[in-house]
């Protein structure tokens, strides 16, 4: 195959995924081989790529890849997941612009509407993780909503029931208005937002004139008050205990109560208690056995209790009341503060708190094991800090209960009907009507009713590592075999929604499923690591969101930078828990200005393009290789050895990102800037030795490479030698670490920071790179050990530095610019007078920087807040600084 002129990244990318997919490379079957699974974070089925989903789908398929390579079944299950809010909500949009209503056409024609709507849209975030390269299992594509894992769904919610873990219940919930839906506490966000606090007077009864002033964000819930709260020891209120005061417009009689609830330095130190529509209040109301009164409907309206601005929005209600007690001389004042709203994270809406009657499951205890289960290590966090916010969010303090039920249609209908106040739970109609029969014979299906309300997403999606493989039939052989996965990768930001309920999932079912016998020998959980990615931030550091419009357009991206150069640009920022500044200005989804370090990828990619094409223009000859290429190419062996060592580490540590990084250097730098101009014949003429191993080293690298950047590794792989069918990159073997001589490695860096100093000197001094200098060395001992004790080095510094000779010396010449090589003496010889005062000077200015710089790096890491907080990789490389500048000020201390 012949080299092309120039690298088309559109074009390869095409060209190499057809053909992995045509050779079936990413298909897995349960074999004799160890499985390596990973089951994707399936998106919404609503959804189109974004930078989120490319940060965790690229580090999916570098662990996937990897895999592969070490010879194991890699199982990469694709997905989505039916989002039933945002799904639910898109088609209820379609159907109103065809002037449709999700009332006038019932249930069932609402559902084909949907799945007709899913057919249509649902598979383009699939095909678009297919540009990035994701080298998924496509065969095994499953969907939330498809029968076998719907079945799962349901045949788990009525084993749960049967446990006596779910039950049913009327409590004060996080309502949407606009989705007209329950929401669970994790499904609001919270954002800082301005707004009022209205002080508003209530007269205490029996008086004309003394009034108890409240101060409420709310005024239009002012209808629905039945008690007025201070705290016991505030002196300003206690003359009022046990007294009542009158609701302004409604003139209804409220007791005052002594609660040690309230904020005396909030507000007024006086609250107002509206059970039926706030969370606290609500549990201060059934404490002192108060009236609930409802007055604002489902789609956020008031209602007849309300009594006034009945029919208007609440927010609309809000100005009319205020107005209203303005008027009656009941509003004090108006005073603005900073508060946190909560929103709807599906609609954006703000919530409202509403009693309504949901299913719930219980978590103490559920949440309890999955809690040890991390804690004990049999699910490992990466980074490990991770930990902390789980611990969090699952210690008895803060769990609740799980509100798992949601009015809406599209989702797991929830099996339960109901025969007056009676319910029967059960898989299907006919087994919840002979289970009715036996309490009611005569019992009829028109006699019962099933439940209207659909499960919560997340109640189908925590059995996502089981359900996915069949495991909840008869045949149990690809559970059997996938289960326990592997890695799971995962936004923190979804930790308690997913992560967690995945592992209580996998410790309150697997046994069930699996057996006693399997669960012993291969683990309850439903994965051994879990890698969490950060959040995609903008220069601003906002989280990318389309709302804010500084996402870009992902497709754009691929376009413009190539999948190599967006995955290399993502994850070479992007440390395991840490959030990603992507450094390209957005607007409207088009970059303005280029993205460093996706512009960086891109350009990393022509190098590798660029570098085989200067290997396949060489002229081979059968001869021996020159010194200098000898020395080069047992360096280049050995640096690559200690890089696979170096590599293997990293990403059993899940530092993807500095595995990379790693690459990079070794390739660009070592390879391309090093070792190539090293073995570059001048007469254009290179042994056969030397090119085959140039061939060997570089086809090493390409495997190395490849999880991170798979096409543009295919494409030198192939172009380095004829190959033959099935011989491909993507399935190679990986390669391992060779014993190699860490002298070596010593001593060829010491010729490189000869080489860069005499490069260094001849472009400060303005002297021709053609110009021949001569290099002489101060006689010591170890002047073998520098020069690696044969006649590669000396060739090799004659051939990189241009030199015109490299001697011996036992005191300084006339003219020579000393430095350290390798800790020993080393004299440039210029075609100058060399000004020794001046040179002293320079060196003694540069020891005082870097002795500042030092001081600088001591004192962090004295901090031990710093040192505690800040990631394991940020502590190392400060520890780093330290030592590379304790080395150079040593070594400039001996110079001078």
């Amino acid at each position: 195959m012949s080299a092309k002129e120039t690298y088309n990244s559109s074009e390869v990318e095409k060209k190499w995924y057809a053909h992995w997919m045509e050779r079936d490379y990413f298909r897995s079957v349960p074999d004799d081989r160890e499985p390596y699974t990973v089951v994707i974070p399936p998106p919404n089925v609503t959804g189109v790529l974004h930078m989120g989903h490319m940060l965790n789908a690229t580090v999916q398929d570098i662990l996937v890849r990897k895999a592969r390579l070490d010879g194991k079944n890699a199982c990469w299950v694709p997905g989505t997941d039916h989002a039933s809010i945002a799904t639910e909500a898109k088609v209820v949009g379609k159907l109103r612009e065809q002037g449709i209503k999700k009332s006038d056409i019932g249930r069932e024609e609402f559902l084909r509407h949907a799945f007709a709507w899913k057919e249509e849209y649902g598979g383009i975030i699939l095909q678009q993780l297919q540009w990035l390269g994701a080298s998924c299992d496509w065969s095994r594509t499953r969907f939330t909503m498809e029968p076998k894992l719907y079945e799962a769904v349901i045949k788990v919610f009525v084993n749960l029931y049967k446990r006596g873990k779910l039950y049913r219940s009327k409590r004060m919930t996080n309502w949407d208005p606009e989705a007209q839906t329950v929401l669970s506490n994790e499904e609001v966000i919270h954002t800082e937002e301005n707004g009022n606090l209205y002080h508003v007077r209530y007269r205490v009864e029996g008086t004309d004139d003394t009034y108890i002033t409240i101060a409420t964000s709310r005024p239009e819930t002012i209808m629905a008050d039945s008690g007025l709260a201070v705290h016991p020891d505030d002196e300003r209120y206690q003359k009022f205990h046990g007294r009542k005061v009158i609701v302004p417009l409604v003139e209804r009689v409220i007791p005052v109560i002594a609660d040690d609830y309230v904020d005396p330095e909030f507000g007024t130190g006086a609250l107002k208690i509206t059970p039926a529509h706030d969370p606290n209040d609500y549990e201060l109301g059934e404490k002192y056995g108060l009236e609930v009164i409802d007055t604002i409907t489902a789609d956020g309206k008031m209602n007849e209790l309300a009594r006034f601005g009945v029919g208007l929005d609440r927010f609309d209600a809000r100005v009319e009341i205020i107005k209203l007690l303005k008027e009656r001389g009941d509003l004090v004042r108006i005073e603005q503060y900073r508060t946190k709203v909560g929103r709807s994270e599906r609609t954006n809406a703000v919530v409202e708190p509403r009693l309504t009657l949901q299913w719930f499951m219980k978590m103490k205890d559920t949440a309890a094991t999955a809690l040890s289960a991390v804690e004990r290590g049999e699910v490992r966090f990466h980074p490990e800090s991770m930990i902390n916010m789980y611990r969090s969010w699952l210690n008895e303090e803060n769990v609740r209960d799980w509100c798992i039920s949601r009015q809406l249609w599209w989702g797991q209908r929830i099996p339960a009907w109901y025969h007056g106040d009676e319910v029967y739970v059960a898989e299907t109609a006919e087994e919840a009507l002979a289970e009715a029969r036996r309490q009611h014979p005569g019992l009829t299906m028109d006699d019962l009713t099933q439940d209207e309300d659909v499960l919560d997403t997340w109640f189908s999606s925590w059995l996502w590592p089981m359900s996915v493989f069949d495991g909840f039939g008869e045949d149990k052989t690809e559970l059997r075999y996938y289960y326990p996965t592997d890695d799971l990768v995962t936004g923190w930001d979804i930790m308690f929604f997913w992560v967690a309920r995945m592992i209580m999932a996998g410790y309150e079912f697997s046994e069930d499923l699996l057996g006693e016998e399997f669960v012993e020998e291969h683990g309850r959980q439903p994965f051994r690591d879990v890698y969490f990615t950060g959040m995609v931030r903008d220069e601003k550091r906002r989280k990318m969101s389309k709302s804010l419009g500084n996402s870009p357009d992902a497709l754009e991206l691929l376009r413009t930078y190539g999948a190599d150069g967006v995955r290399y640009g993502m994850l070479s920022s992007a440390a395991a828990g840490n959030d990603i500044v992507f450094d390209a200005p957005i607007q409207d989804g088009r970059v303005l200005n280029e993205s460093q370090l996706c512009e960086q990828g891109r350009k990393f990619c022509n190098k590798l393009f660029n570098a085989n094409r200067l290997i396949r223009n060489f002229t081979v000859a059968d001869r021996d290789p020159d010194p200098a290429a000898r020395l080069a190419t047992d360096w280049i062996e050995a640096k690559l050895n200690a890089t696979i060592t170096e590599v293997d580490r990293l990403i059993a540590e899940y530092r993807l990102s500095e595995a990379m990084v790693t690459l990079y250097r070794l390739i660009w730098s070592d390879f391309c800037s090093w070792y190539l101009e090293a073995i570059k014949p001048t007469d254009g003429t290179i042994a056969r030795d030397t090119y085959e191993a140039a061939i060997s080293v570089f086809e090493r690298m390409m495997i190395l490479l490849h999880p991170f950047m798979p096409f543009i590794t295919e494409e030198v792989w192939h172009q380095l030698r004829e190959r033959a069918a099935g011989d491909d990159c993507v399935v190679a073997s990986w390669p391992v670490a060779r014993p190699f001589d860490e002298s070596l490695l010593r001593r060829f860096s010491a010729l490189q920071d000869a080489v860069s100093h005499i490069r260094d000197v001849r472009n400060q001094r303005g002297i021709s790179h053609g110009e021949p200098l001569n290099l002489a060395l101060k006689r010591t001992q170890d002047r073998d050990a520098l020069l690696g004790g044969d006649a590669g080095a000396t060739e090799f510094l004659k051939k990189a530095g241009v030199l015109a000779s490299v001697r011996t010396v036992d005191a300084a010449p006339e003219n020579g610019l000393p430095f350290l090589v390798a800790n020993e003496t080393a004299y440039l010889i210029l075609n100058e007078t060399v000004d020794l005062a001046a040179e002293r000077a320079k060196t003694q200015e540069e020891l005082d920087r870097l002795r500042g710089f030092l001081k600088s790096v001591e004192k962090k890491l004295s901090n031990e807040r710093f040192v505690a907080n800040a990631p394991e990789e940020v502590v190392a490389l400060e520890r780093k600084k330290g030592d590379d500048a304790r080395a150079k000020i040593a070594s400039l201390e001996k110079m001078l």
